[in-house]
């Protein structure tokens, strides 16, 4: 991969869609910094660590930068949503389809009605978002004032602010398919999660450290106050004390190892895990079933053409990482509605805890869903009638099956099952980490031991985690193939082993 990217950078034209596809991304991190006016971007997040609802780590990782209320806050959720609606349509309406299939003028003409379809999900989702600022309350019920002023003028600038942001957000998507390197929505959400993987490192360890001591969050936050009031001594004696947090929570805990083997174990089988997942994408992505094609001889003037045995590669991940954006899009929605609008009502709120990313209800329809735009994805991609009629036209054909529809037929049947594996696989790995997370703690409730109980806080660490590895890793790849194509184009030799 690396002896890719030097020898990439090395060519005048790669190098500069290399440093246009950074360069946006830099762009989009600093809009991803910059905080929409009137919000207490501090009061705002605060209220996001008081609660363990797991949609807020997925939007975190979606979005850019949706606990600070950040200019693209709403991040590309509302383009990937109207691009899953306008292909929906696409197949239902016949005169989208028609559009479709009248080539580059056509495709400008869906553009253009994806264009619109993001604008409006856009206000409708910065309206919602502007809400939830509003009414945002702290863990003691009491409001954050995370909105600074609370006039009509300021409603209009602040959701004009959002969907602004998120019409940006797709006009750079759209500028690095046109003059960069790769997919535009798969490389912001790249730049998400690597922004975001350090900050998750951070708390984990951390938690990983509190629950090696015995500490639960309200016992820290206890400590916290001993050490503060510590400091405020040193402050006003003019000497220094001082107080090792860590050793007098060691102290203070009755059984120290009761908390230590299972956080350890839980640190492993992180570690090992991760490890273990970015490994198994890898081979599913280099994976591809391979169907013999032979062609036949023909002789043109004096010399004779064809004769060779050659494969038609059907890959086993051939749609990608599109099938797990689209599936963790469309999920997030419920939950960020819900979250937009507060309310008492029991039944909503039963609802919302149902369809929470921690629970069983969301790992199930994740699985369902990502087999399922797996199957569509591939089948809006590749067309089997297509290949067989071009197999036949240059006299290739697949040993024991007759050329024409046959043939389609076989190569749909070959596809079908090459497309379950590899989308079972996806979802598998996309549902791994939260289902490892659910596990170890209802062997921690049923078994009381405090360090598998302790796990509880953990998982909203792990939210999407499975999602971000495929994404990660299936963006690098695509990214390193993408240029590899290019370099082979150009006829330039010595970039493969």
């Amino acid at each position: 991969m690396f002896k890719t990217l030097a020898n990439a950078w090395k060519v005048k034209d790669l190098r500069s869609k290399l440093l246009f596809t950074i360069m946006i991304i830099l762009l989009y991190r600093v809009g991803a910094a910059i905080t929409v006016p009137f919000v207490n971007a501090e009061a705002f997040a605060g209220t996001f660590s008081n609660t363990s609802n797991g949609i807020f780590s997925l939007l975190n990782t979606l979005s850019g930068g949706f606990e600070q209320a950040s200019l693209f806050a709403l991040g590309v959720s509302p383009y990937i949503t109207a691009s899953i609606v306008i292909q929906l349509l696409t197949v239902a309406i016949p005169a989208l389809e028609r559009l479709a299939k009248q080539g580059d003028e056509g495709k400008q003409k869906i553009t253009v009605i994806t264009r619109y379809i993001t604008m409006g999900i856009s206000v409708i989702t910065a309206i919602g978002y502007y809400l939830m600022i509003k009414t945002a309350k702290n863990a003691d019920g009491s409001s954050a004032n995370a909105l600074l002023y609370g006039d009509w003028y300021v409603a209009i600038v602040m959701i004009a602010c959002f969907c602004a942001g998120s019409a940006l957000v797709m006009w750079l998507a759209e500028r690095i398919n046109e003059k960069g390197i790769g997919n535009g929505v798969s490389m912001i959400l790249f730049a998400n999660i690597i922004a975001r993987g350090t900050n998750i490192v951070q708390e984990f360890a951390y938690k990983c450290k509190c629950l090696y001591y015995g500490c639960d969050q309200y016992f820290l936050s206890e400590v916290e106050e001993v050490e503060t009031y510590y400091a405020k001594l040193s402050e006003a004696w003019g000497i220094t004390i001082q107080f090792d947090k860590w050793n007098y929570i060691r102290s203070a805990v009755p059984n120290p190892w009761s908390y230590r083997i299972p956080s350890i174990l839980v640190l492993l089988i992180t570690t090992i895990g991760i490890l273990a997942l970015i490994w198994f994408v890898v081979h599913i992505s280099d994976s591809e079933r391979r169907i013999p094609v032979q062609y036949a001889k023909k002789v043109v003037g004096r010399k004779m053409y064809g004769g060779r045995n050659t494969n038609l590669p059907l890959k086993v991940n051939m749609a990608g990482v599109m099938p797990v954006i689209f599936a963790s899009t469309i999920l997030s929605l419920p939950s960020m509605i819900l979250q937009f609008v507060t309310t008492k009502n029991k039944f909503w709120t039963g609802f919302a805890n149902f369809i929470n990313p921690l629970g069983w209800f969301y790992v199930i329809a994740s699985f369902i869903l990502i087999l399922a735009f797996a199957y569509f994805y591939v089948s809006i991609s590749f067309n089997p009638v297509e290949v067989a009629s071009n197999l036949q036209q240059n006299g290739g054909s697949v040993p024991g099956i007759r050329p024409g529809k046959p043939t389609s037929m076989y190569i749909k049947k070959v596809l079908s099952r090459v497309t379950f594996i590899g989308a079972l696989c996806l979802s598998v790995v996309s549902i791994l980490p939260t289902v490892v997370c659910l596990i170890l703690d209802s062997l921690g409730r049923i078994t009381m031991l405090p360090g598998l109980m302790g796990s509880n806080s953990m998982l909203s660490d792990f939210i999407g985690s499975g999602t971000s590895i495929i994404i990660v890793v299936g963006v690098v790849l695509e990214t390193v193939r993408d240029l590899e194509s290019q370099m082979t184009m150009r006829h330039y030799k010595g970039f493969l082993d």
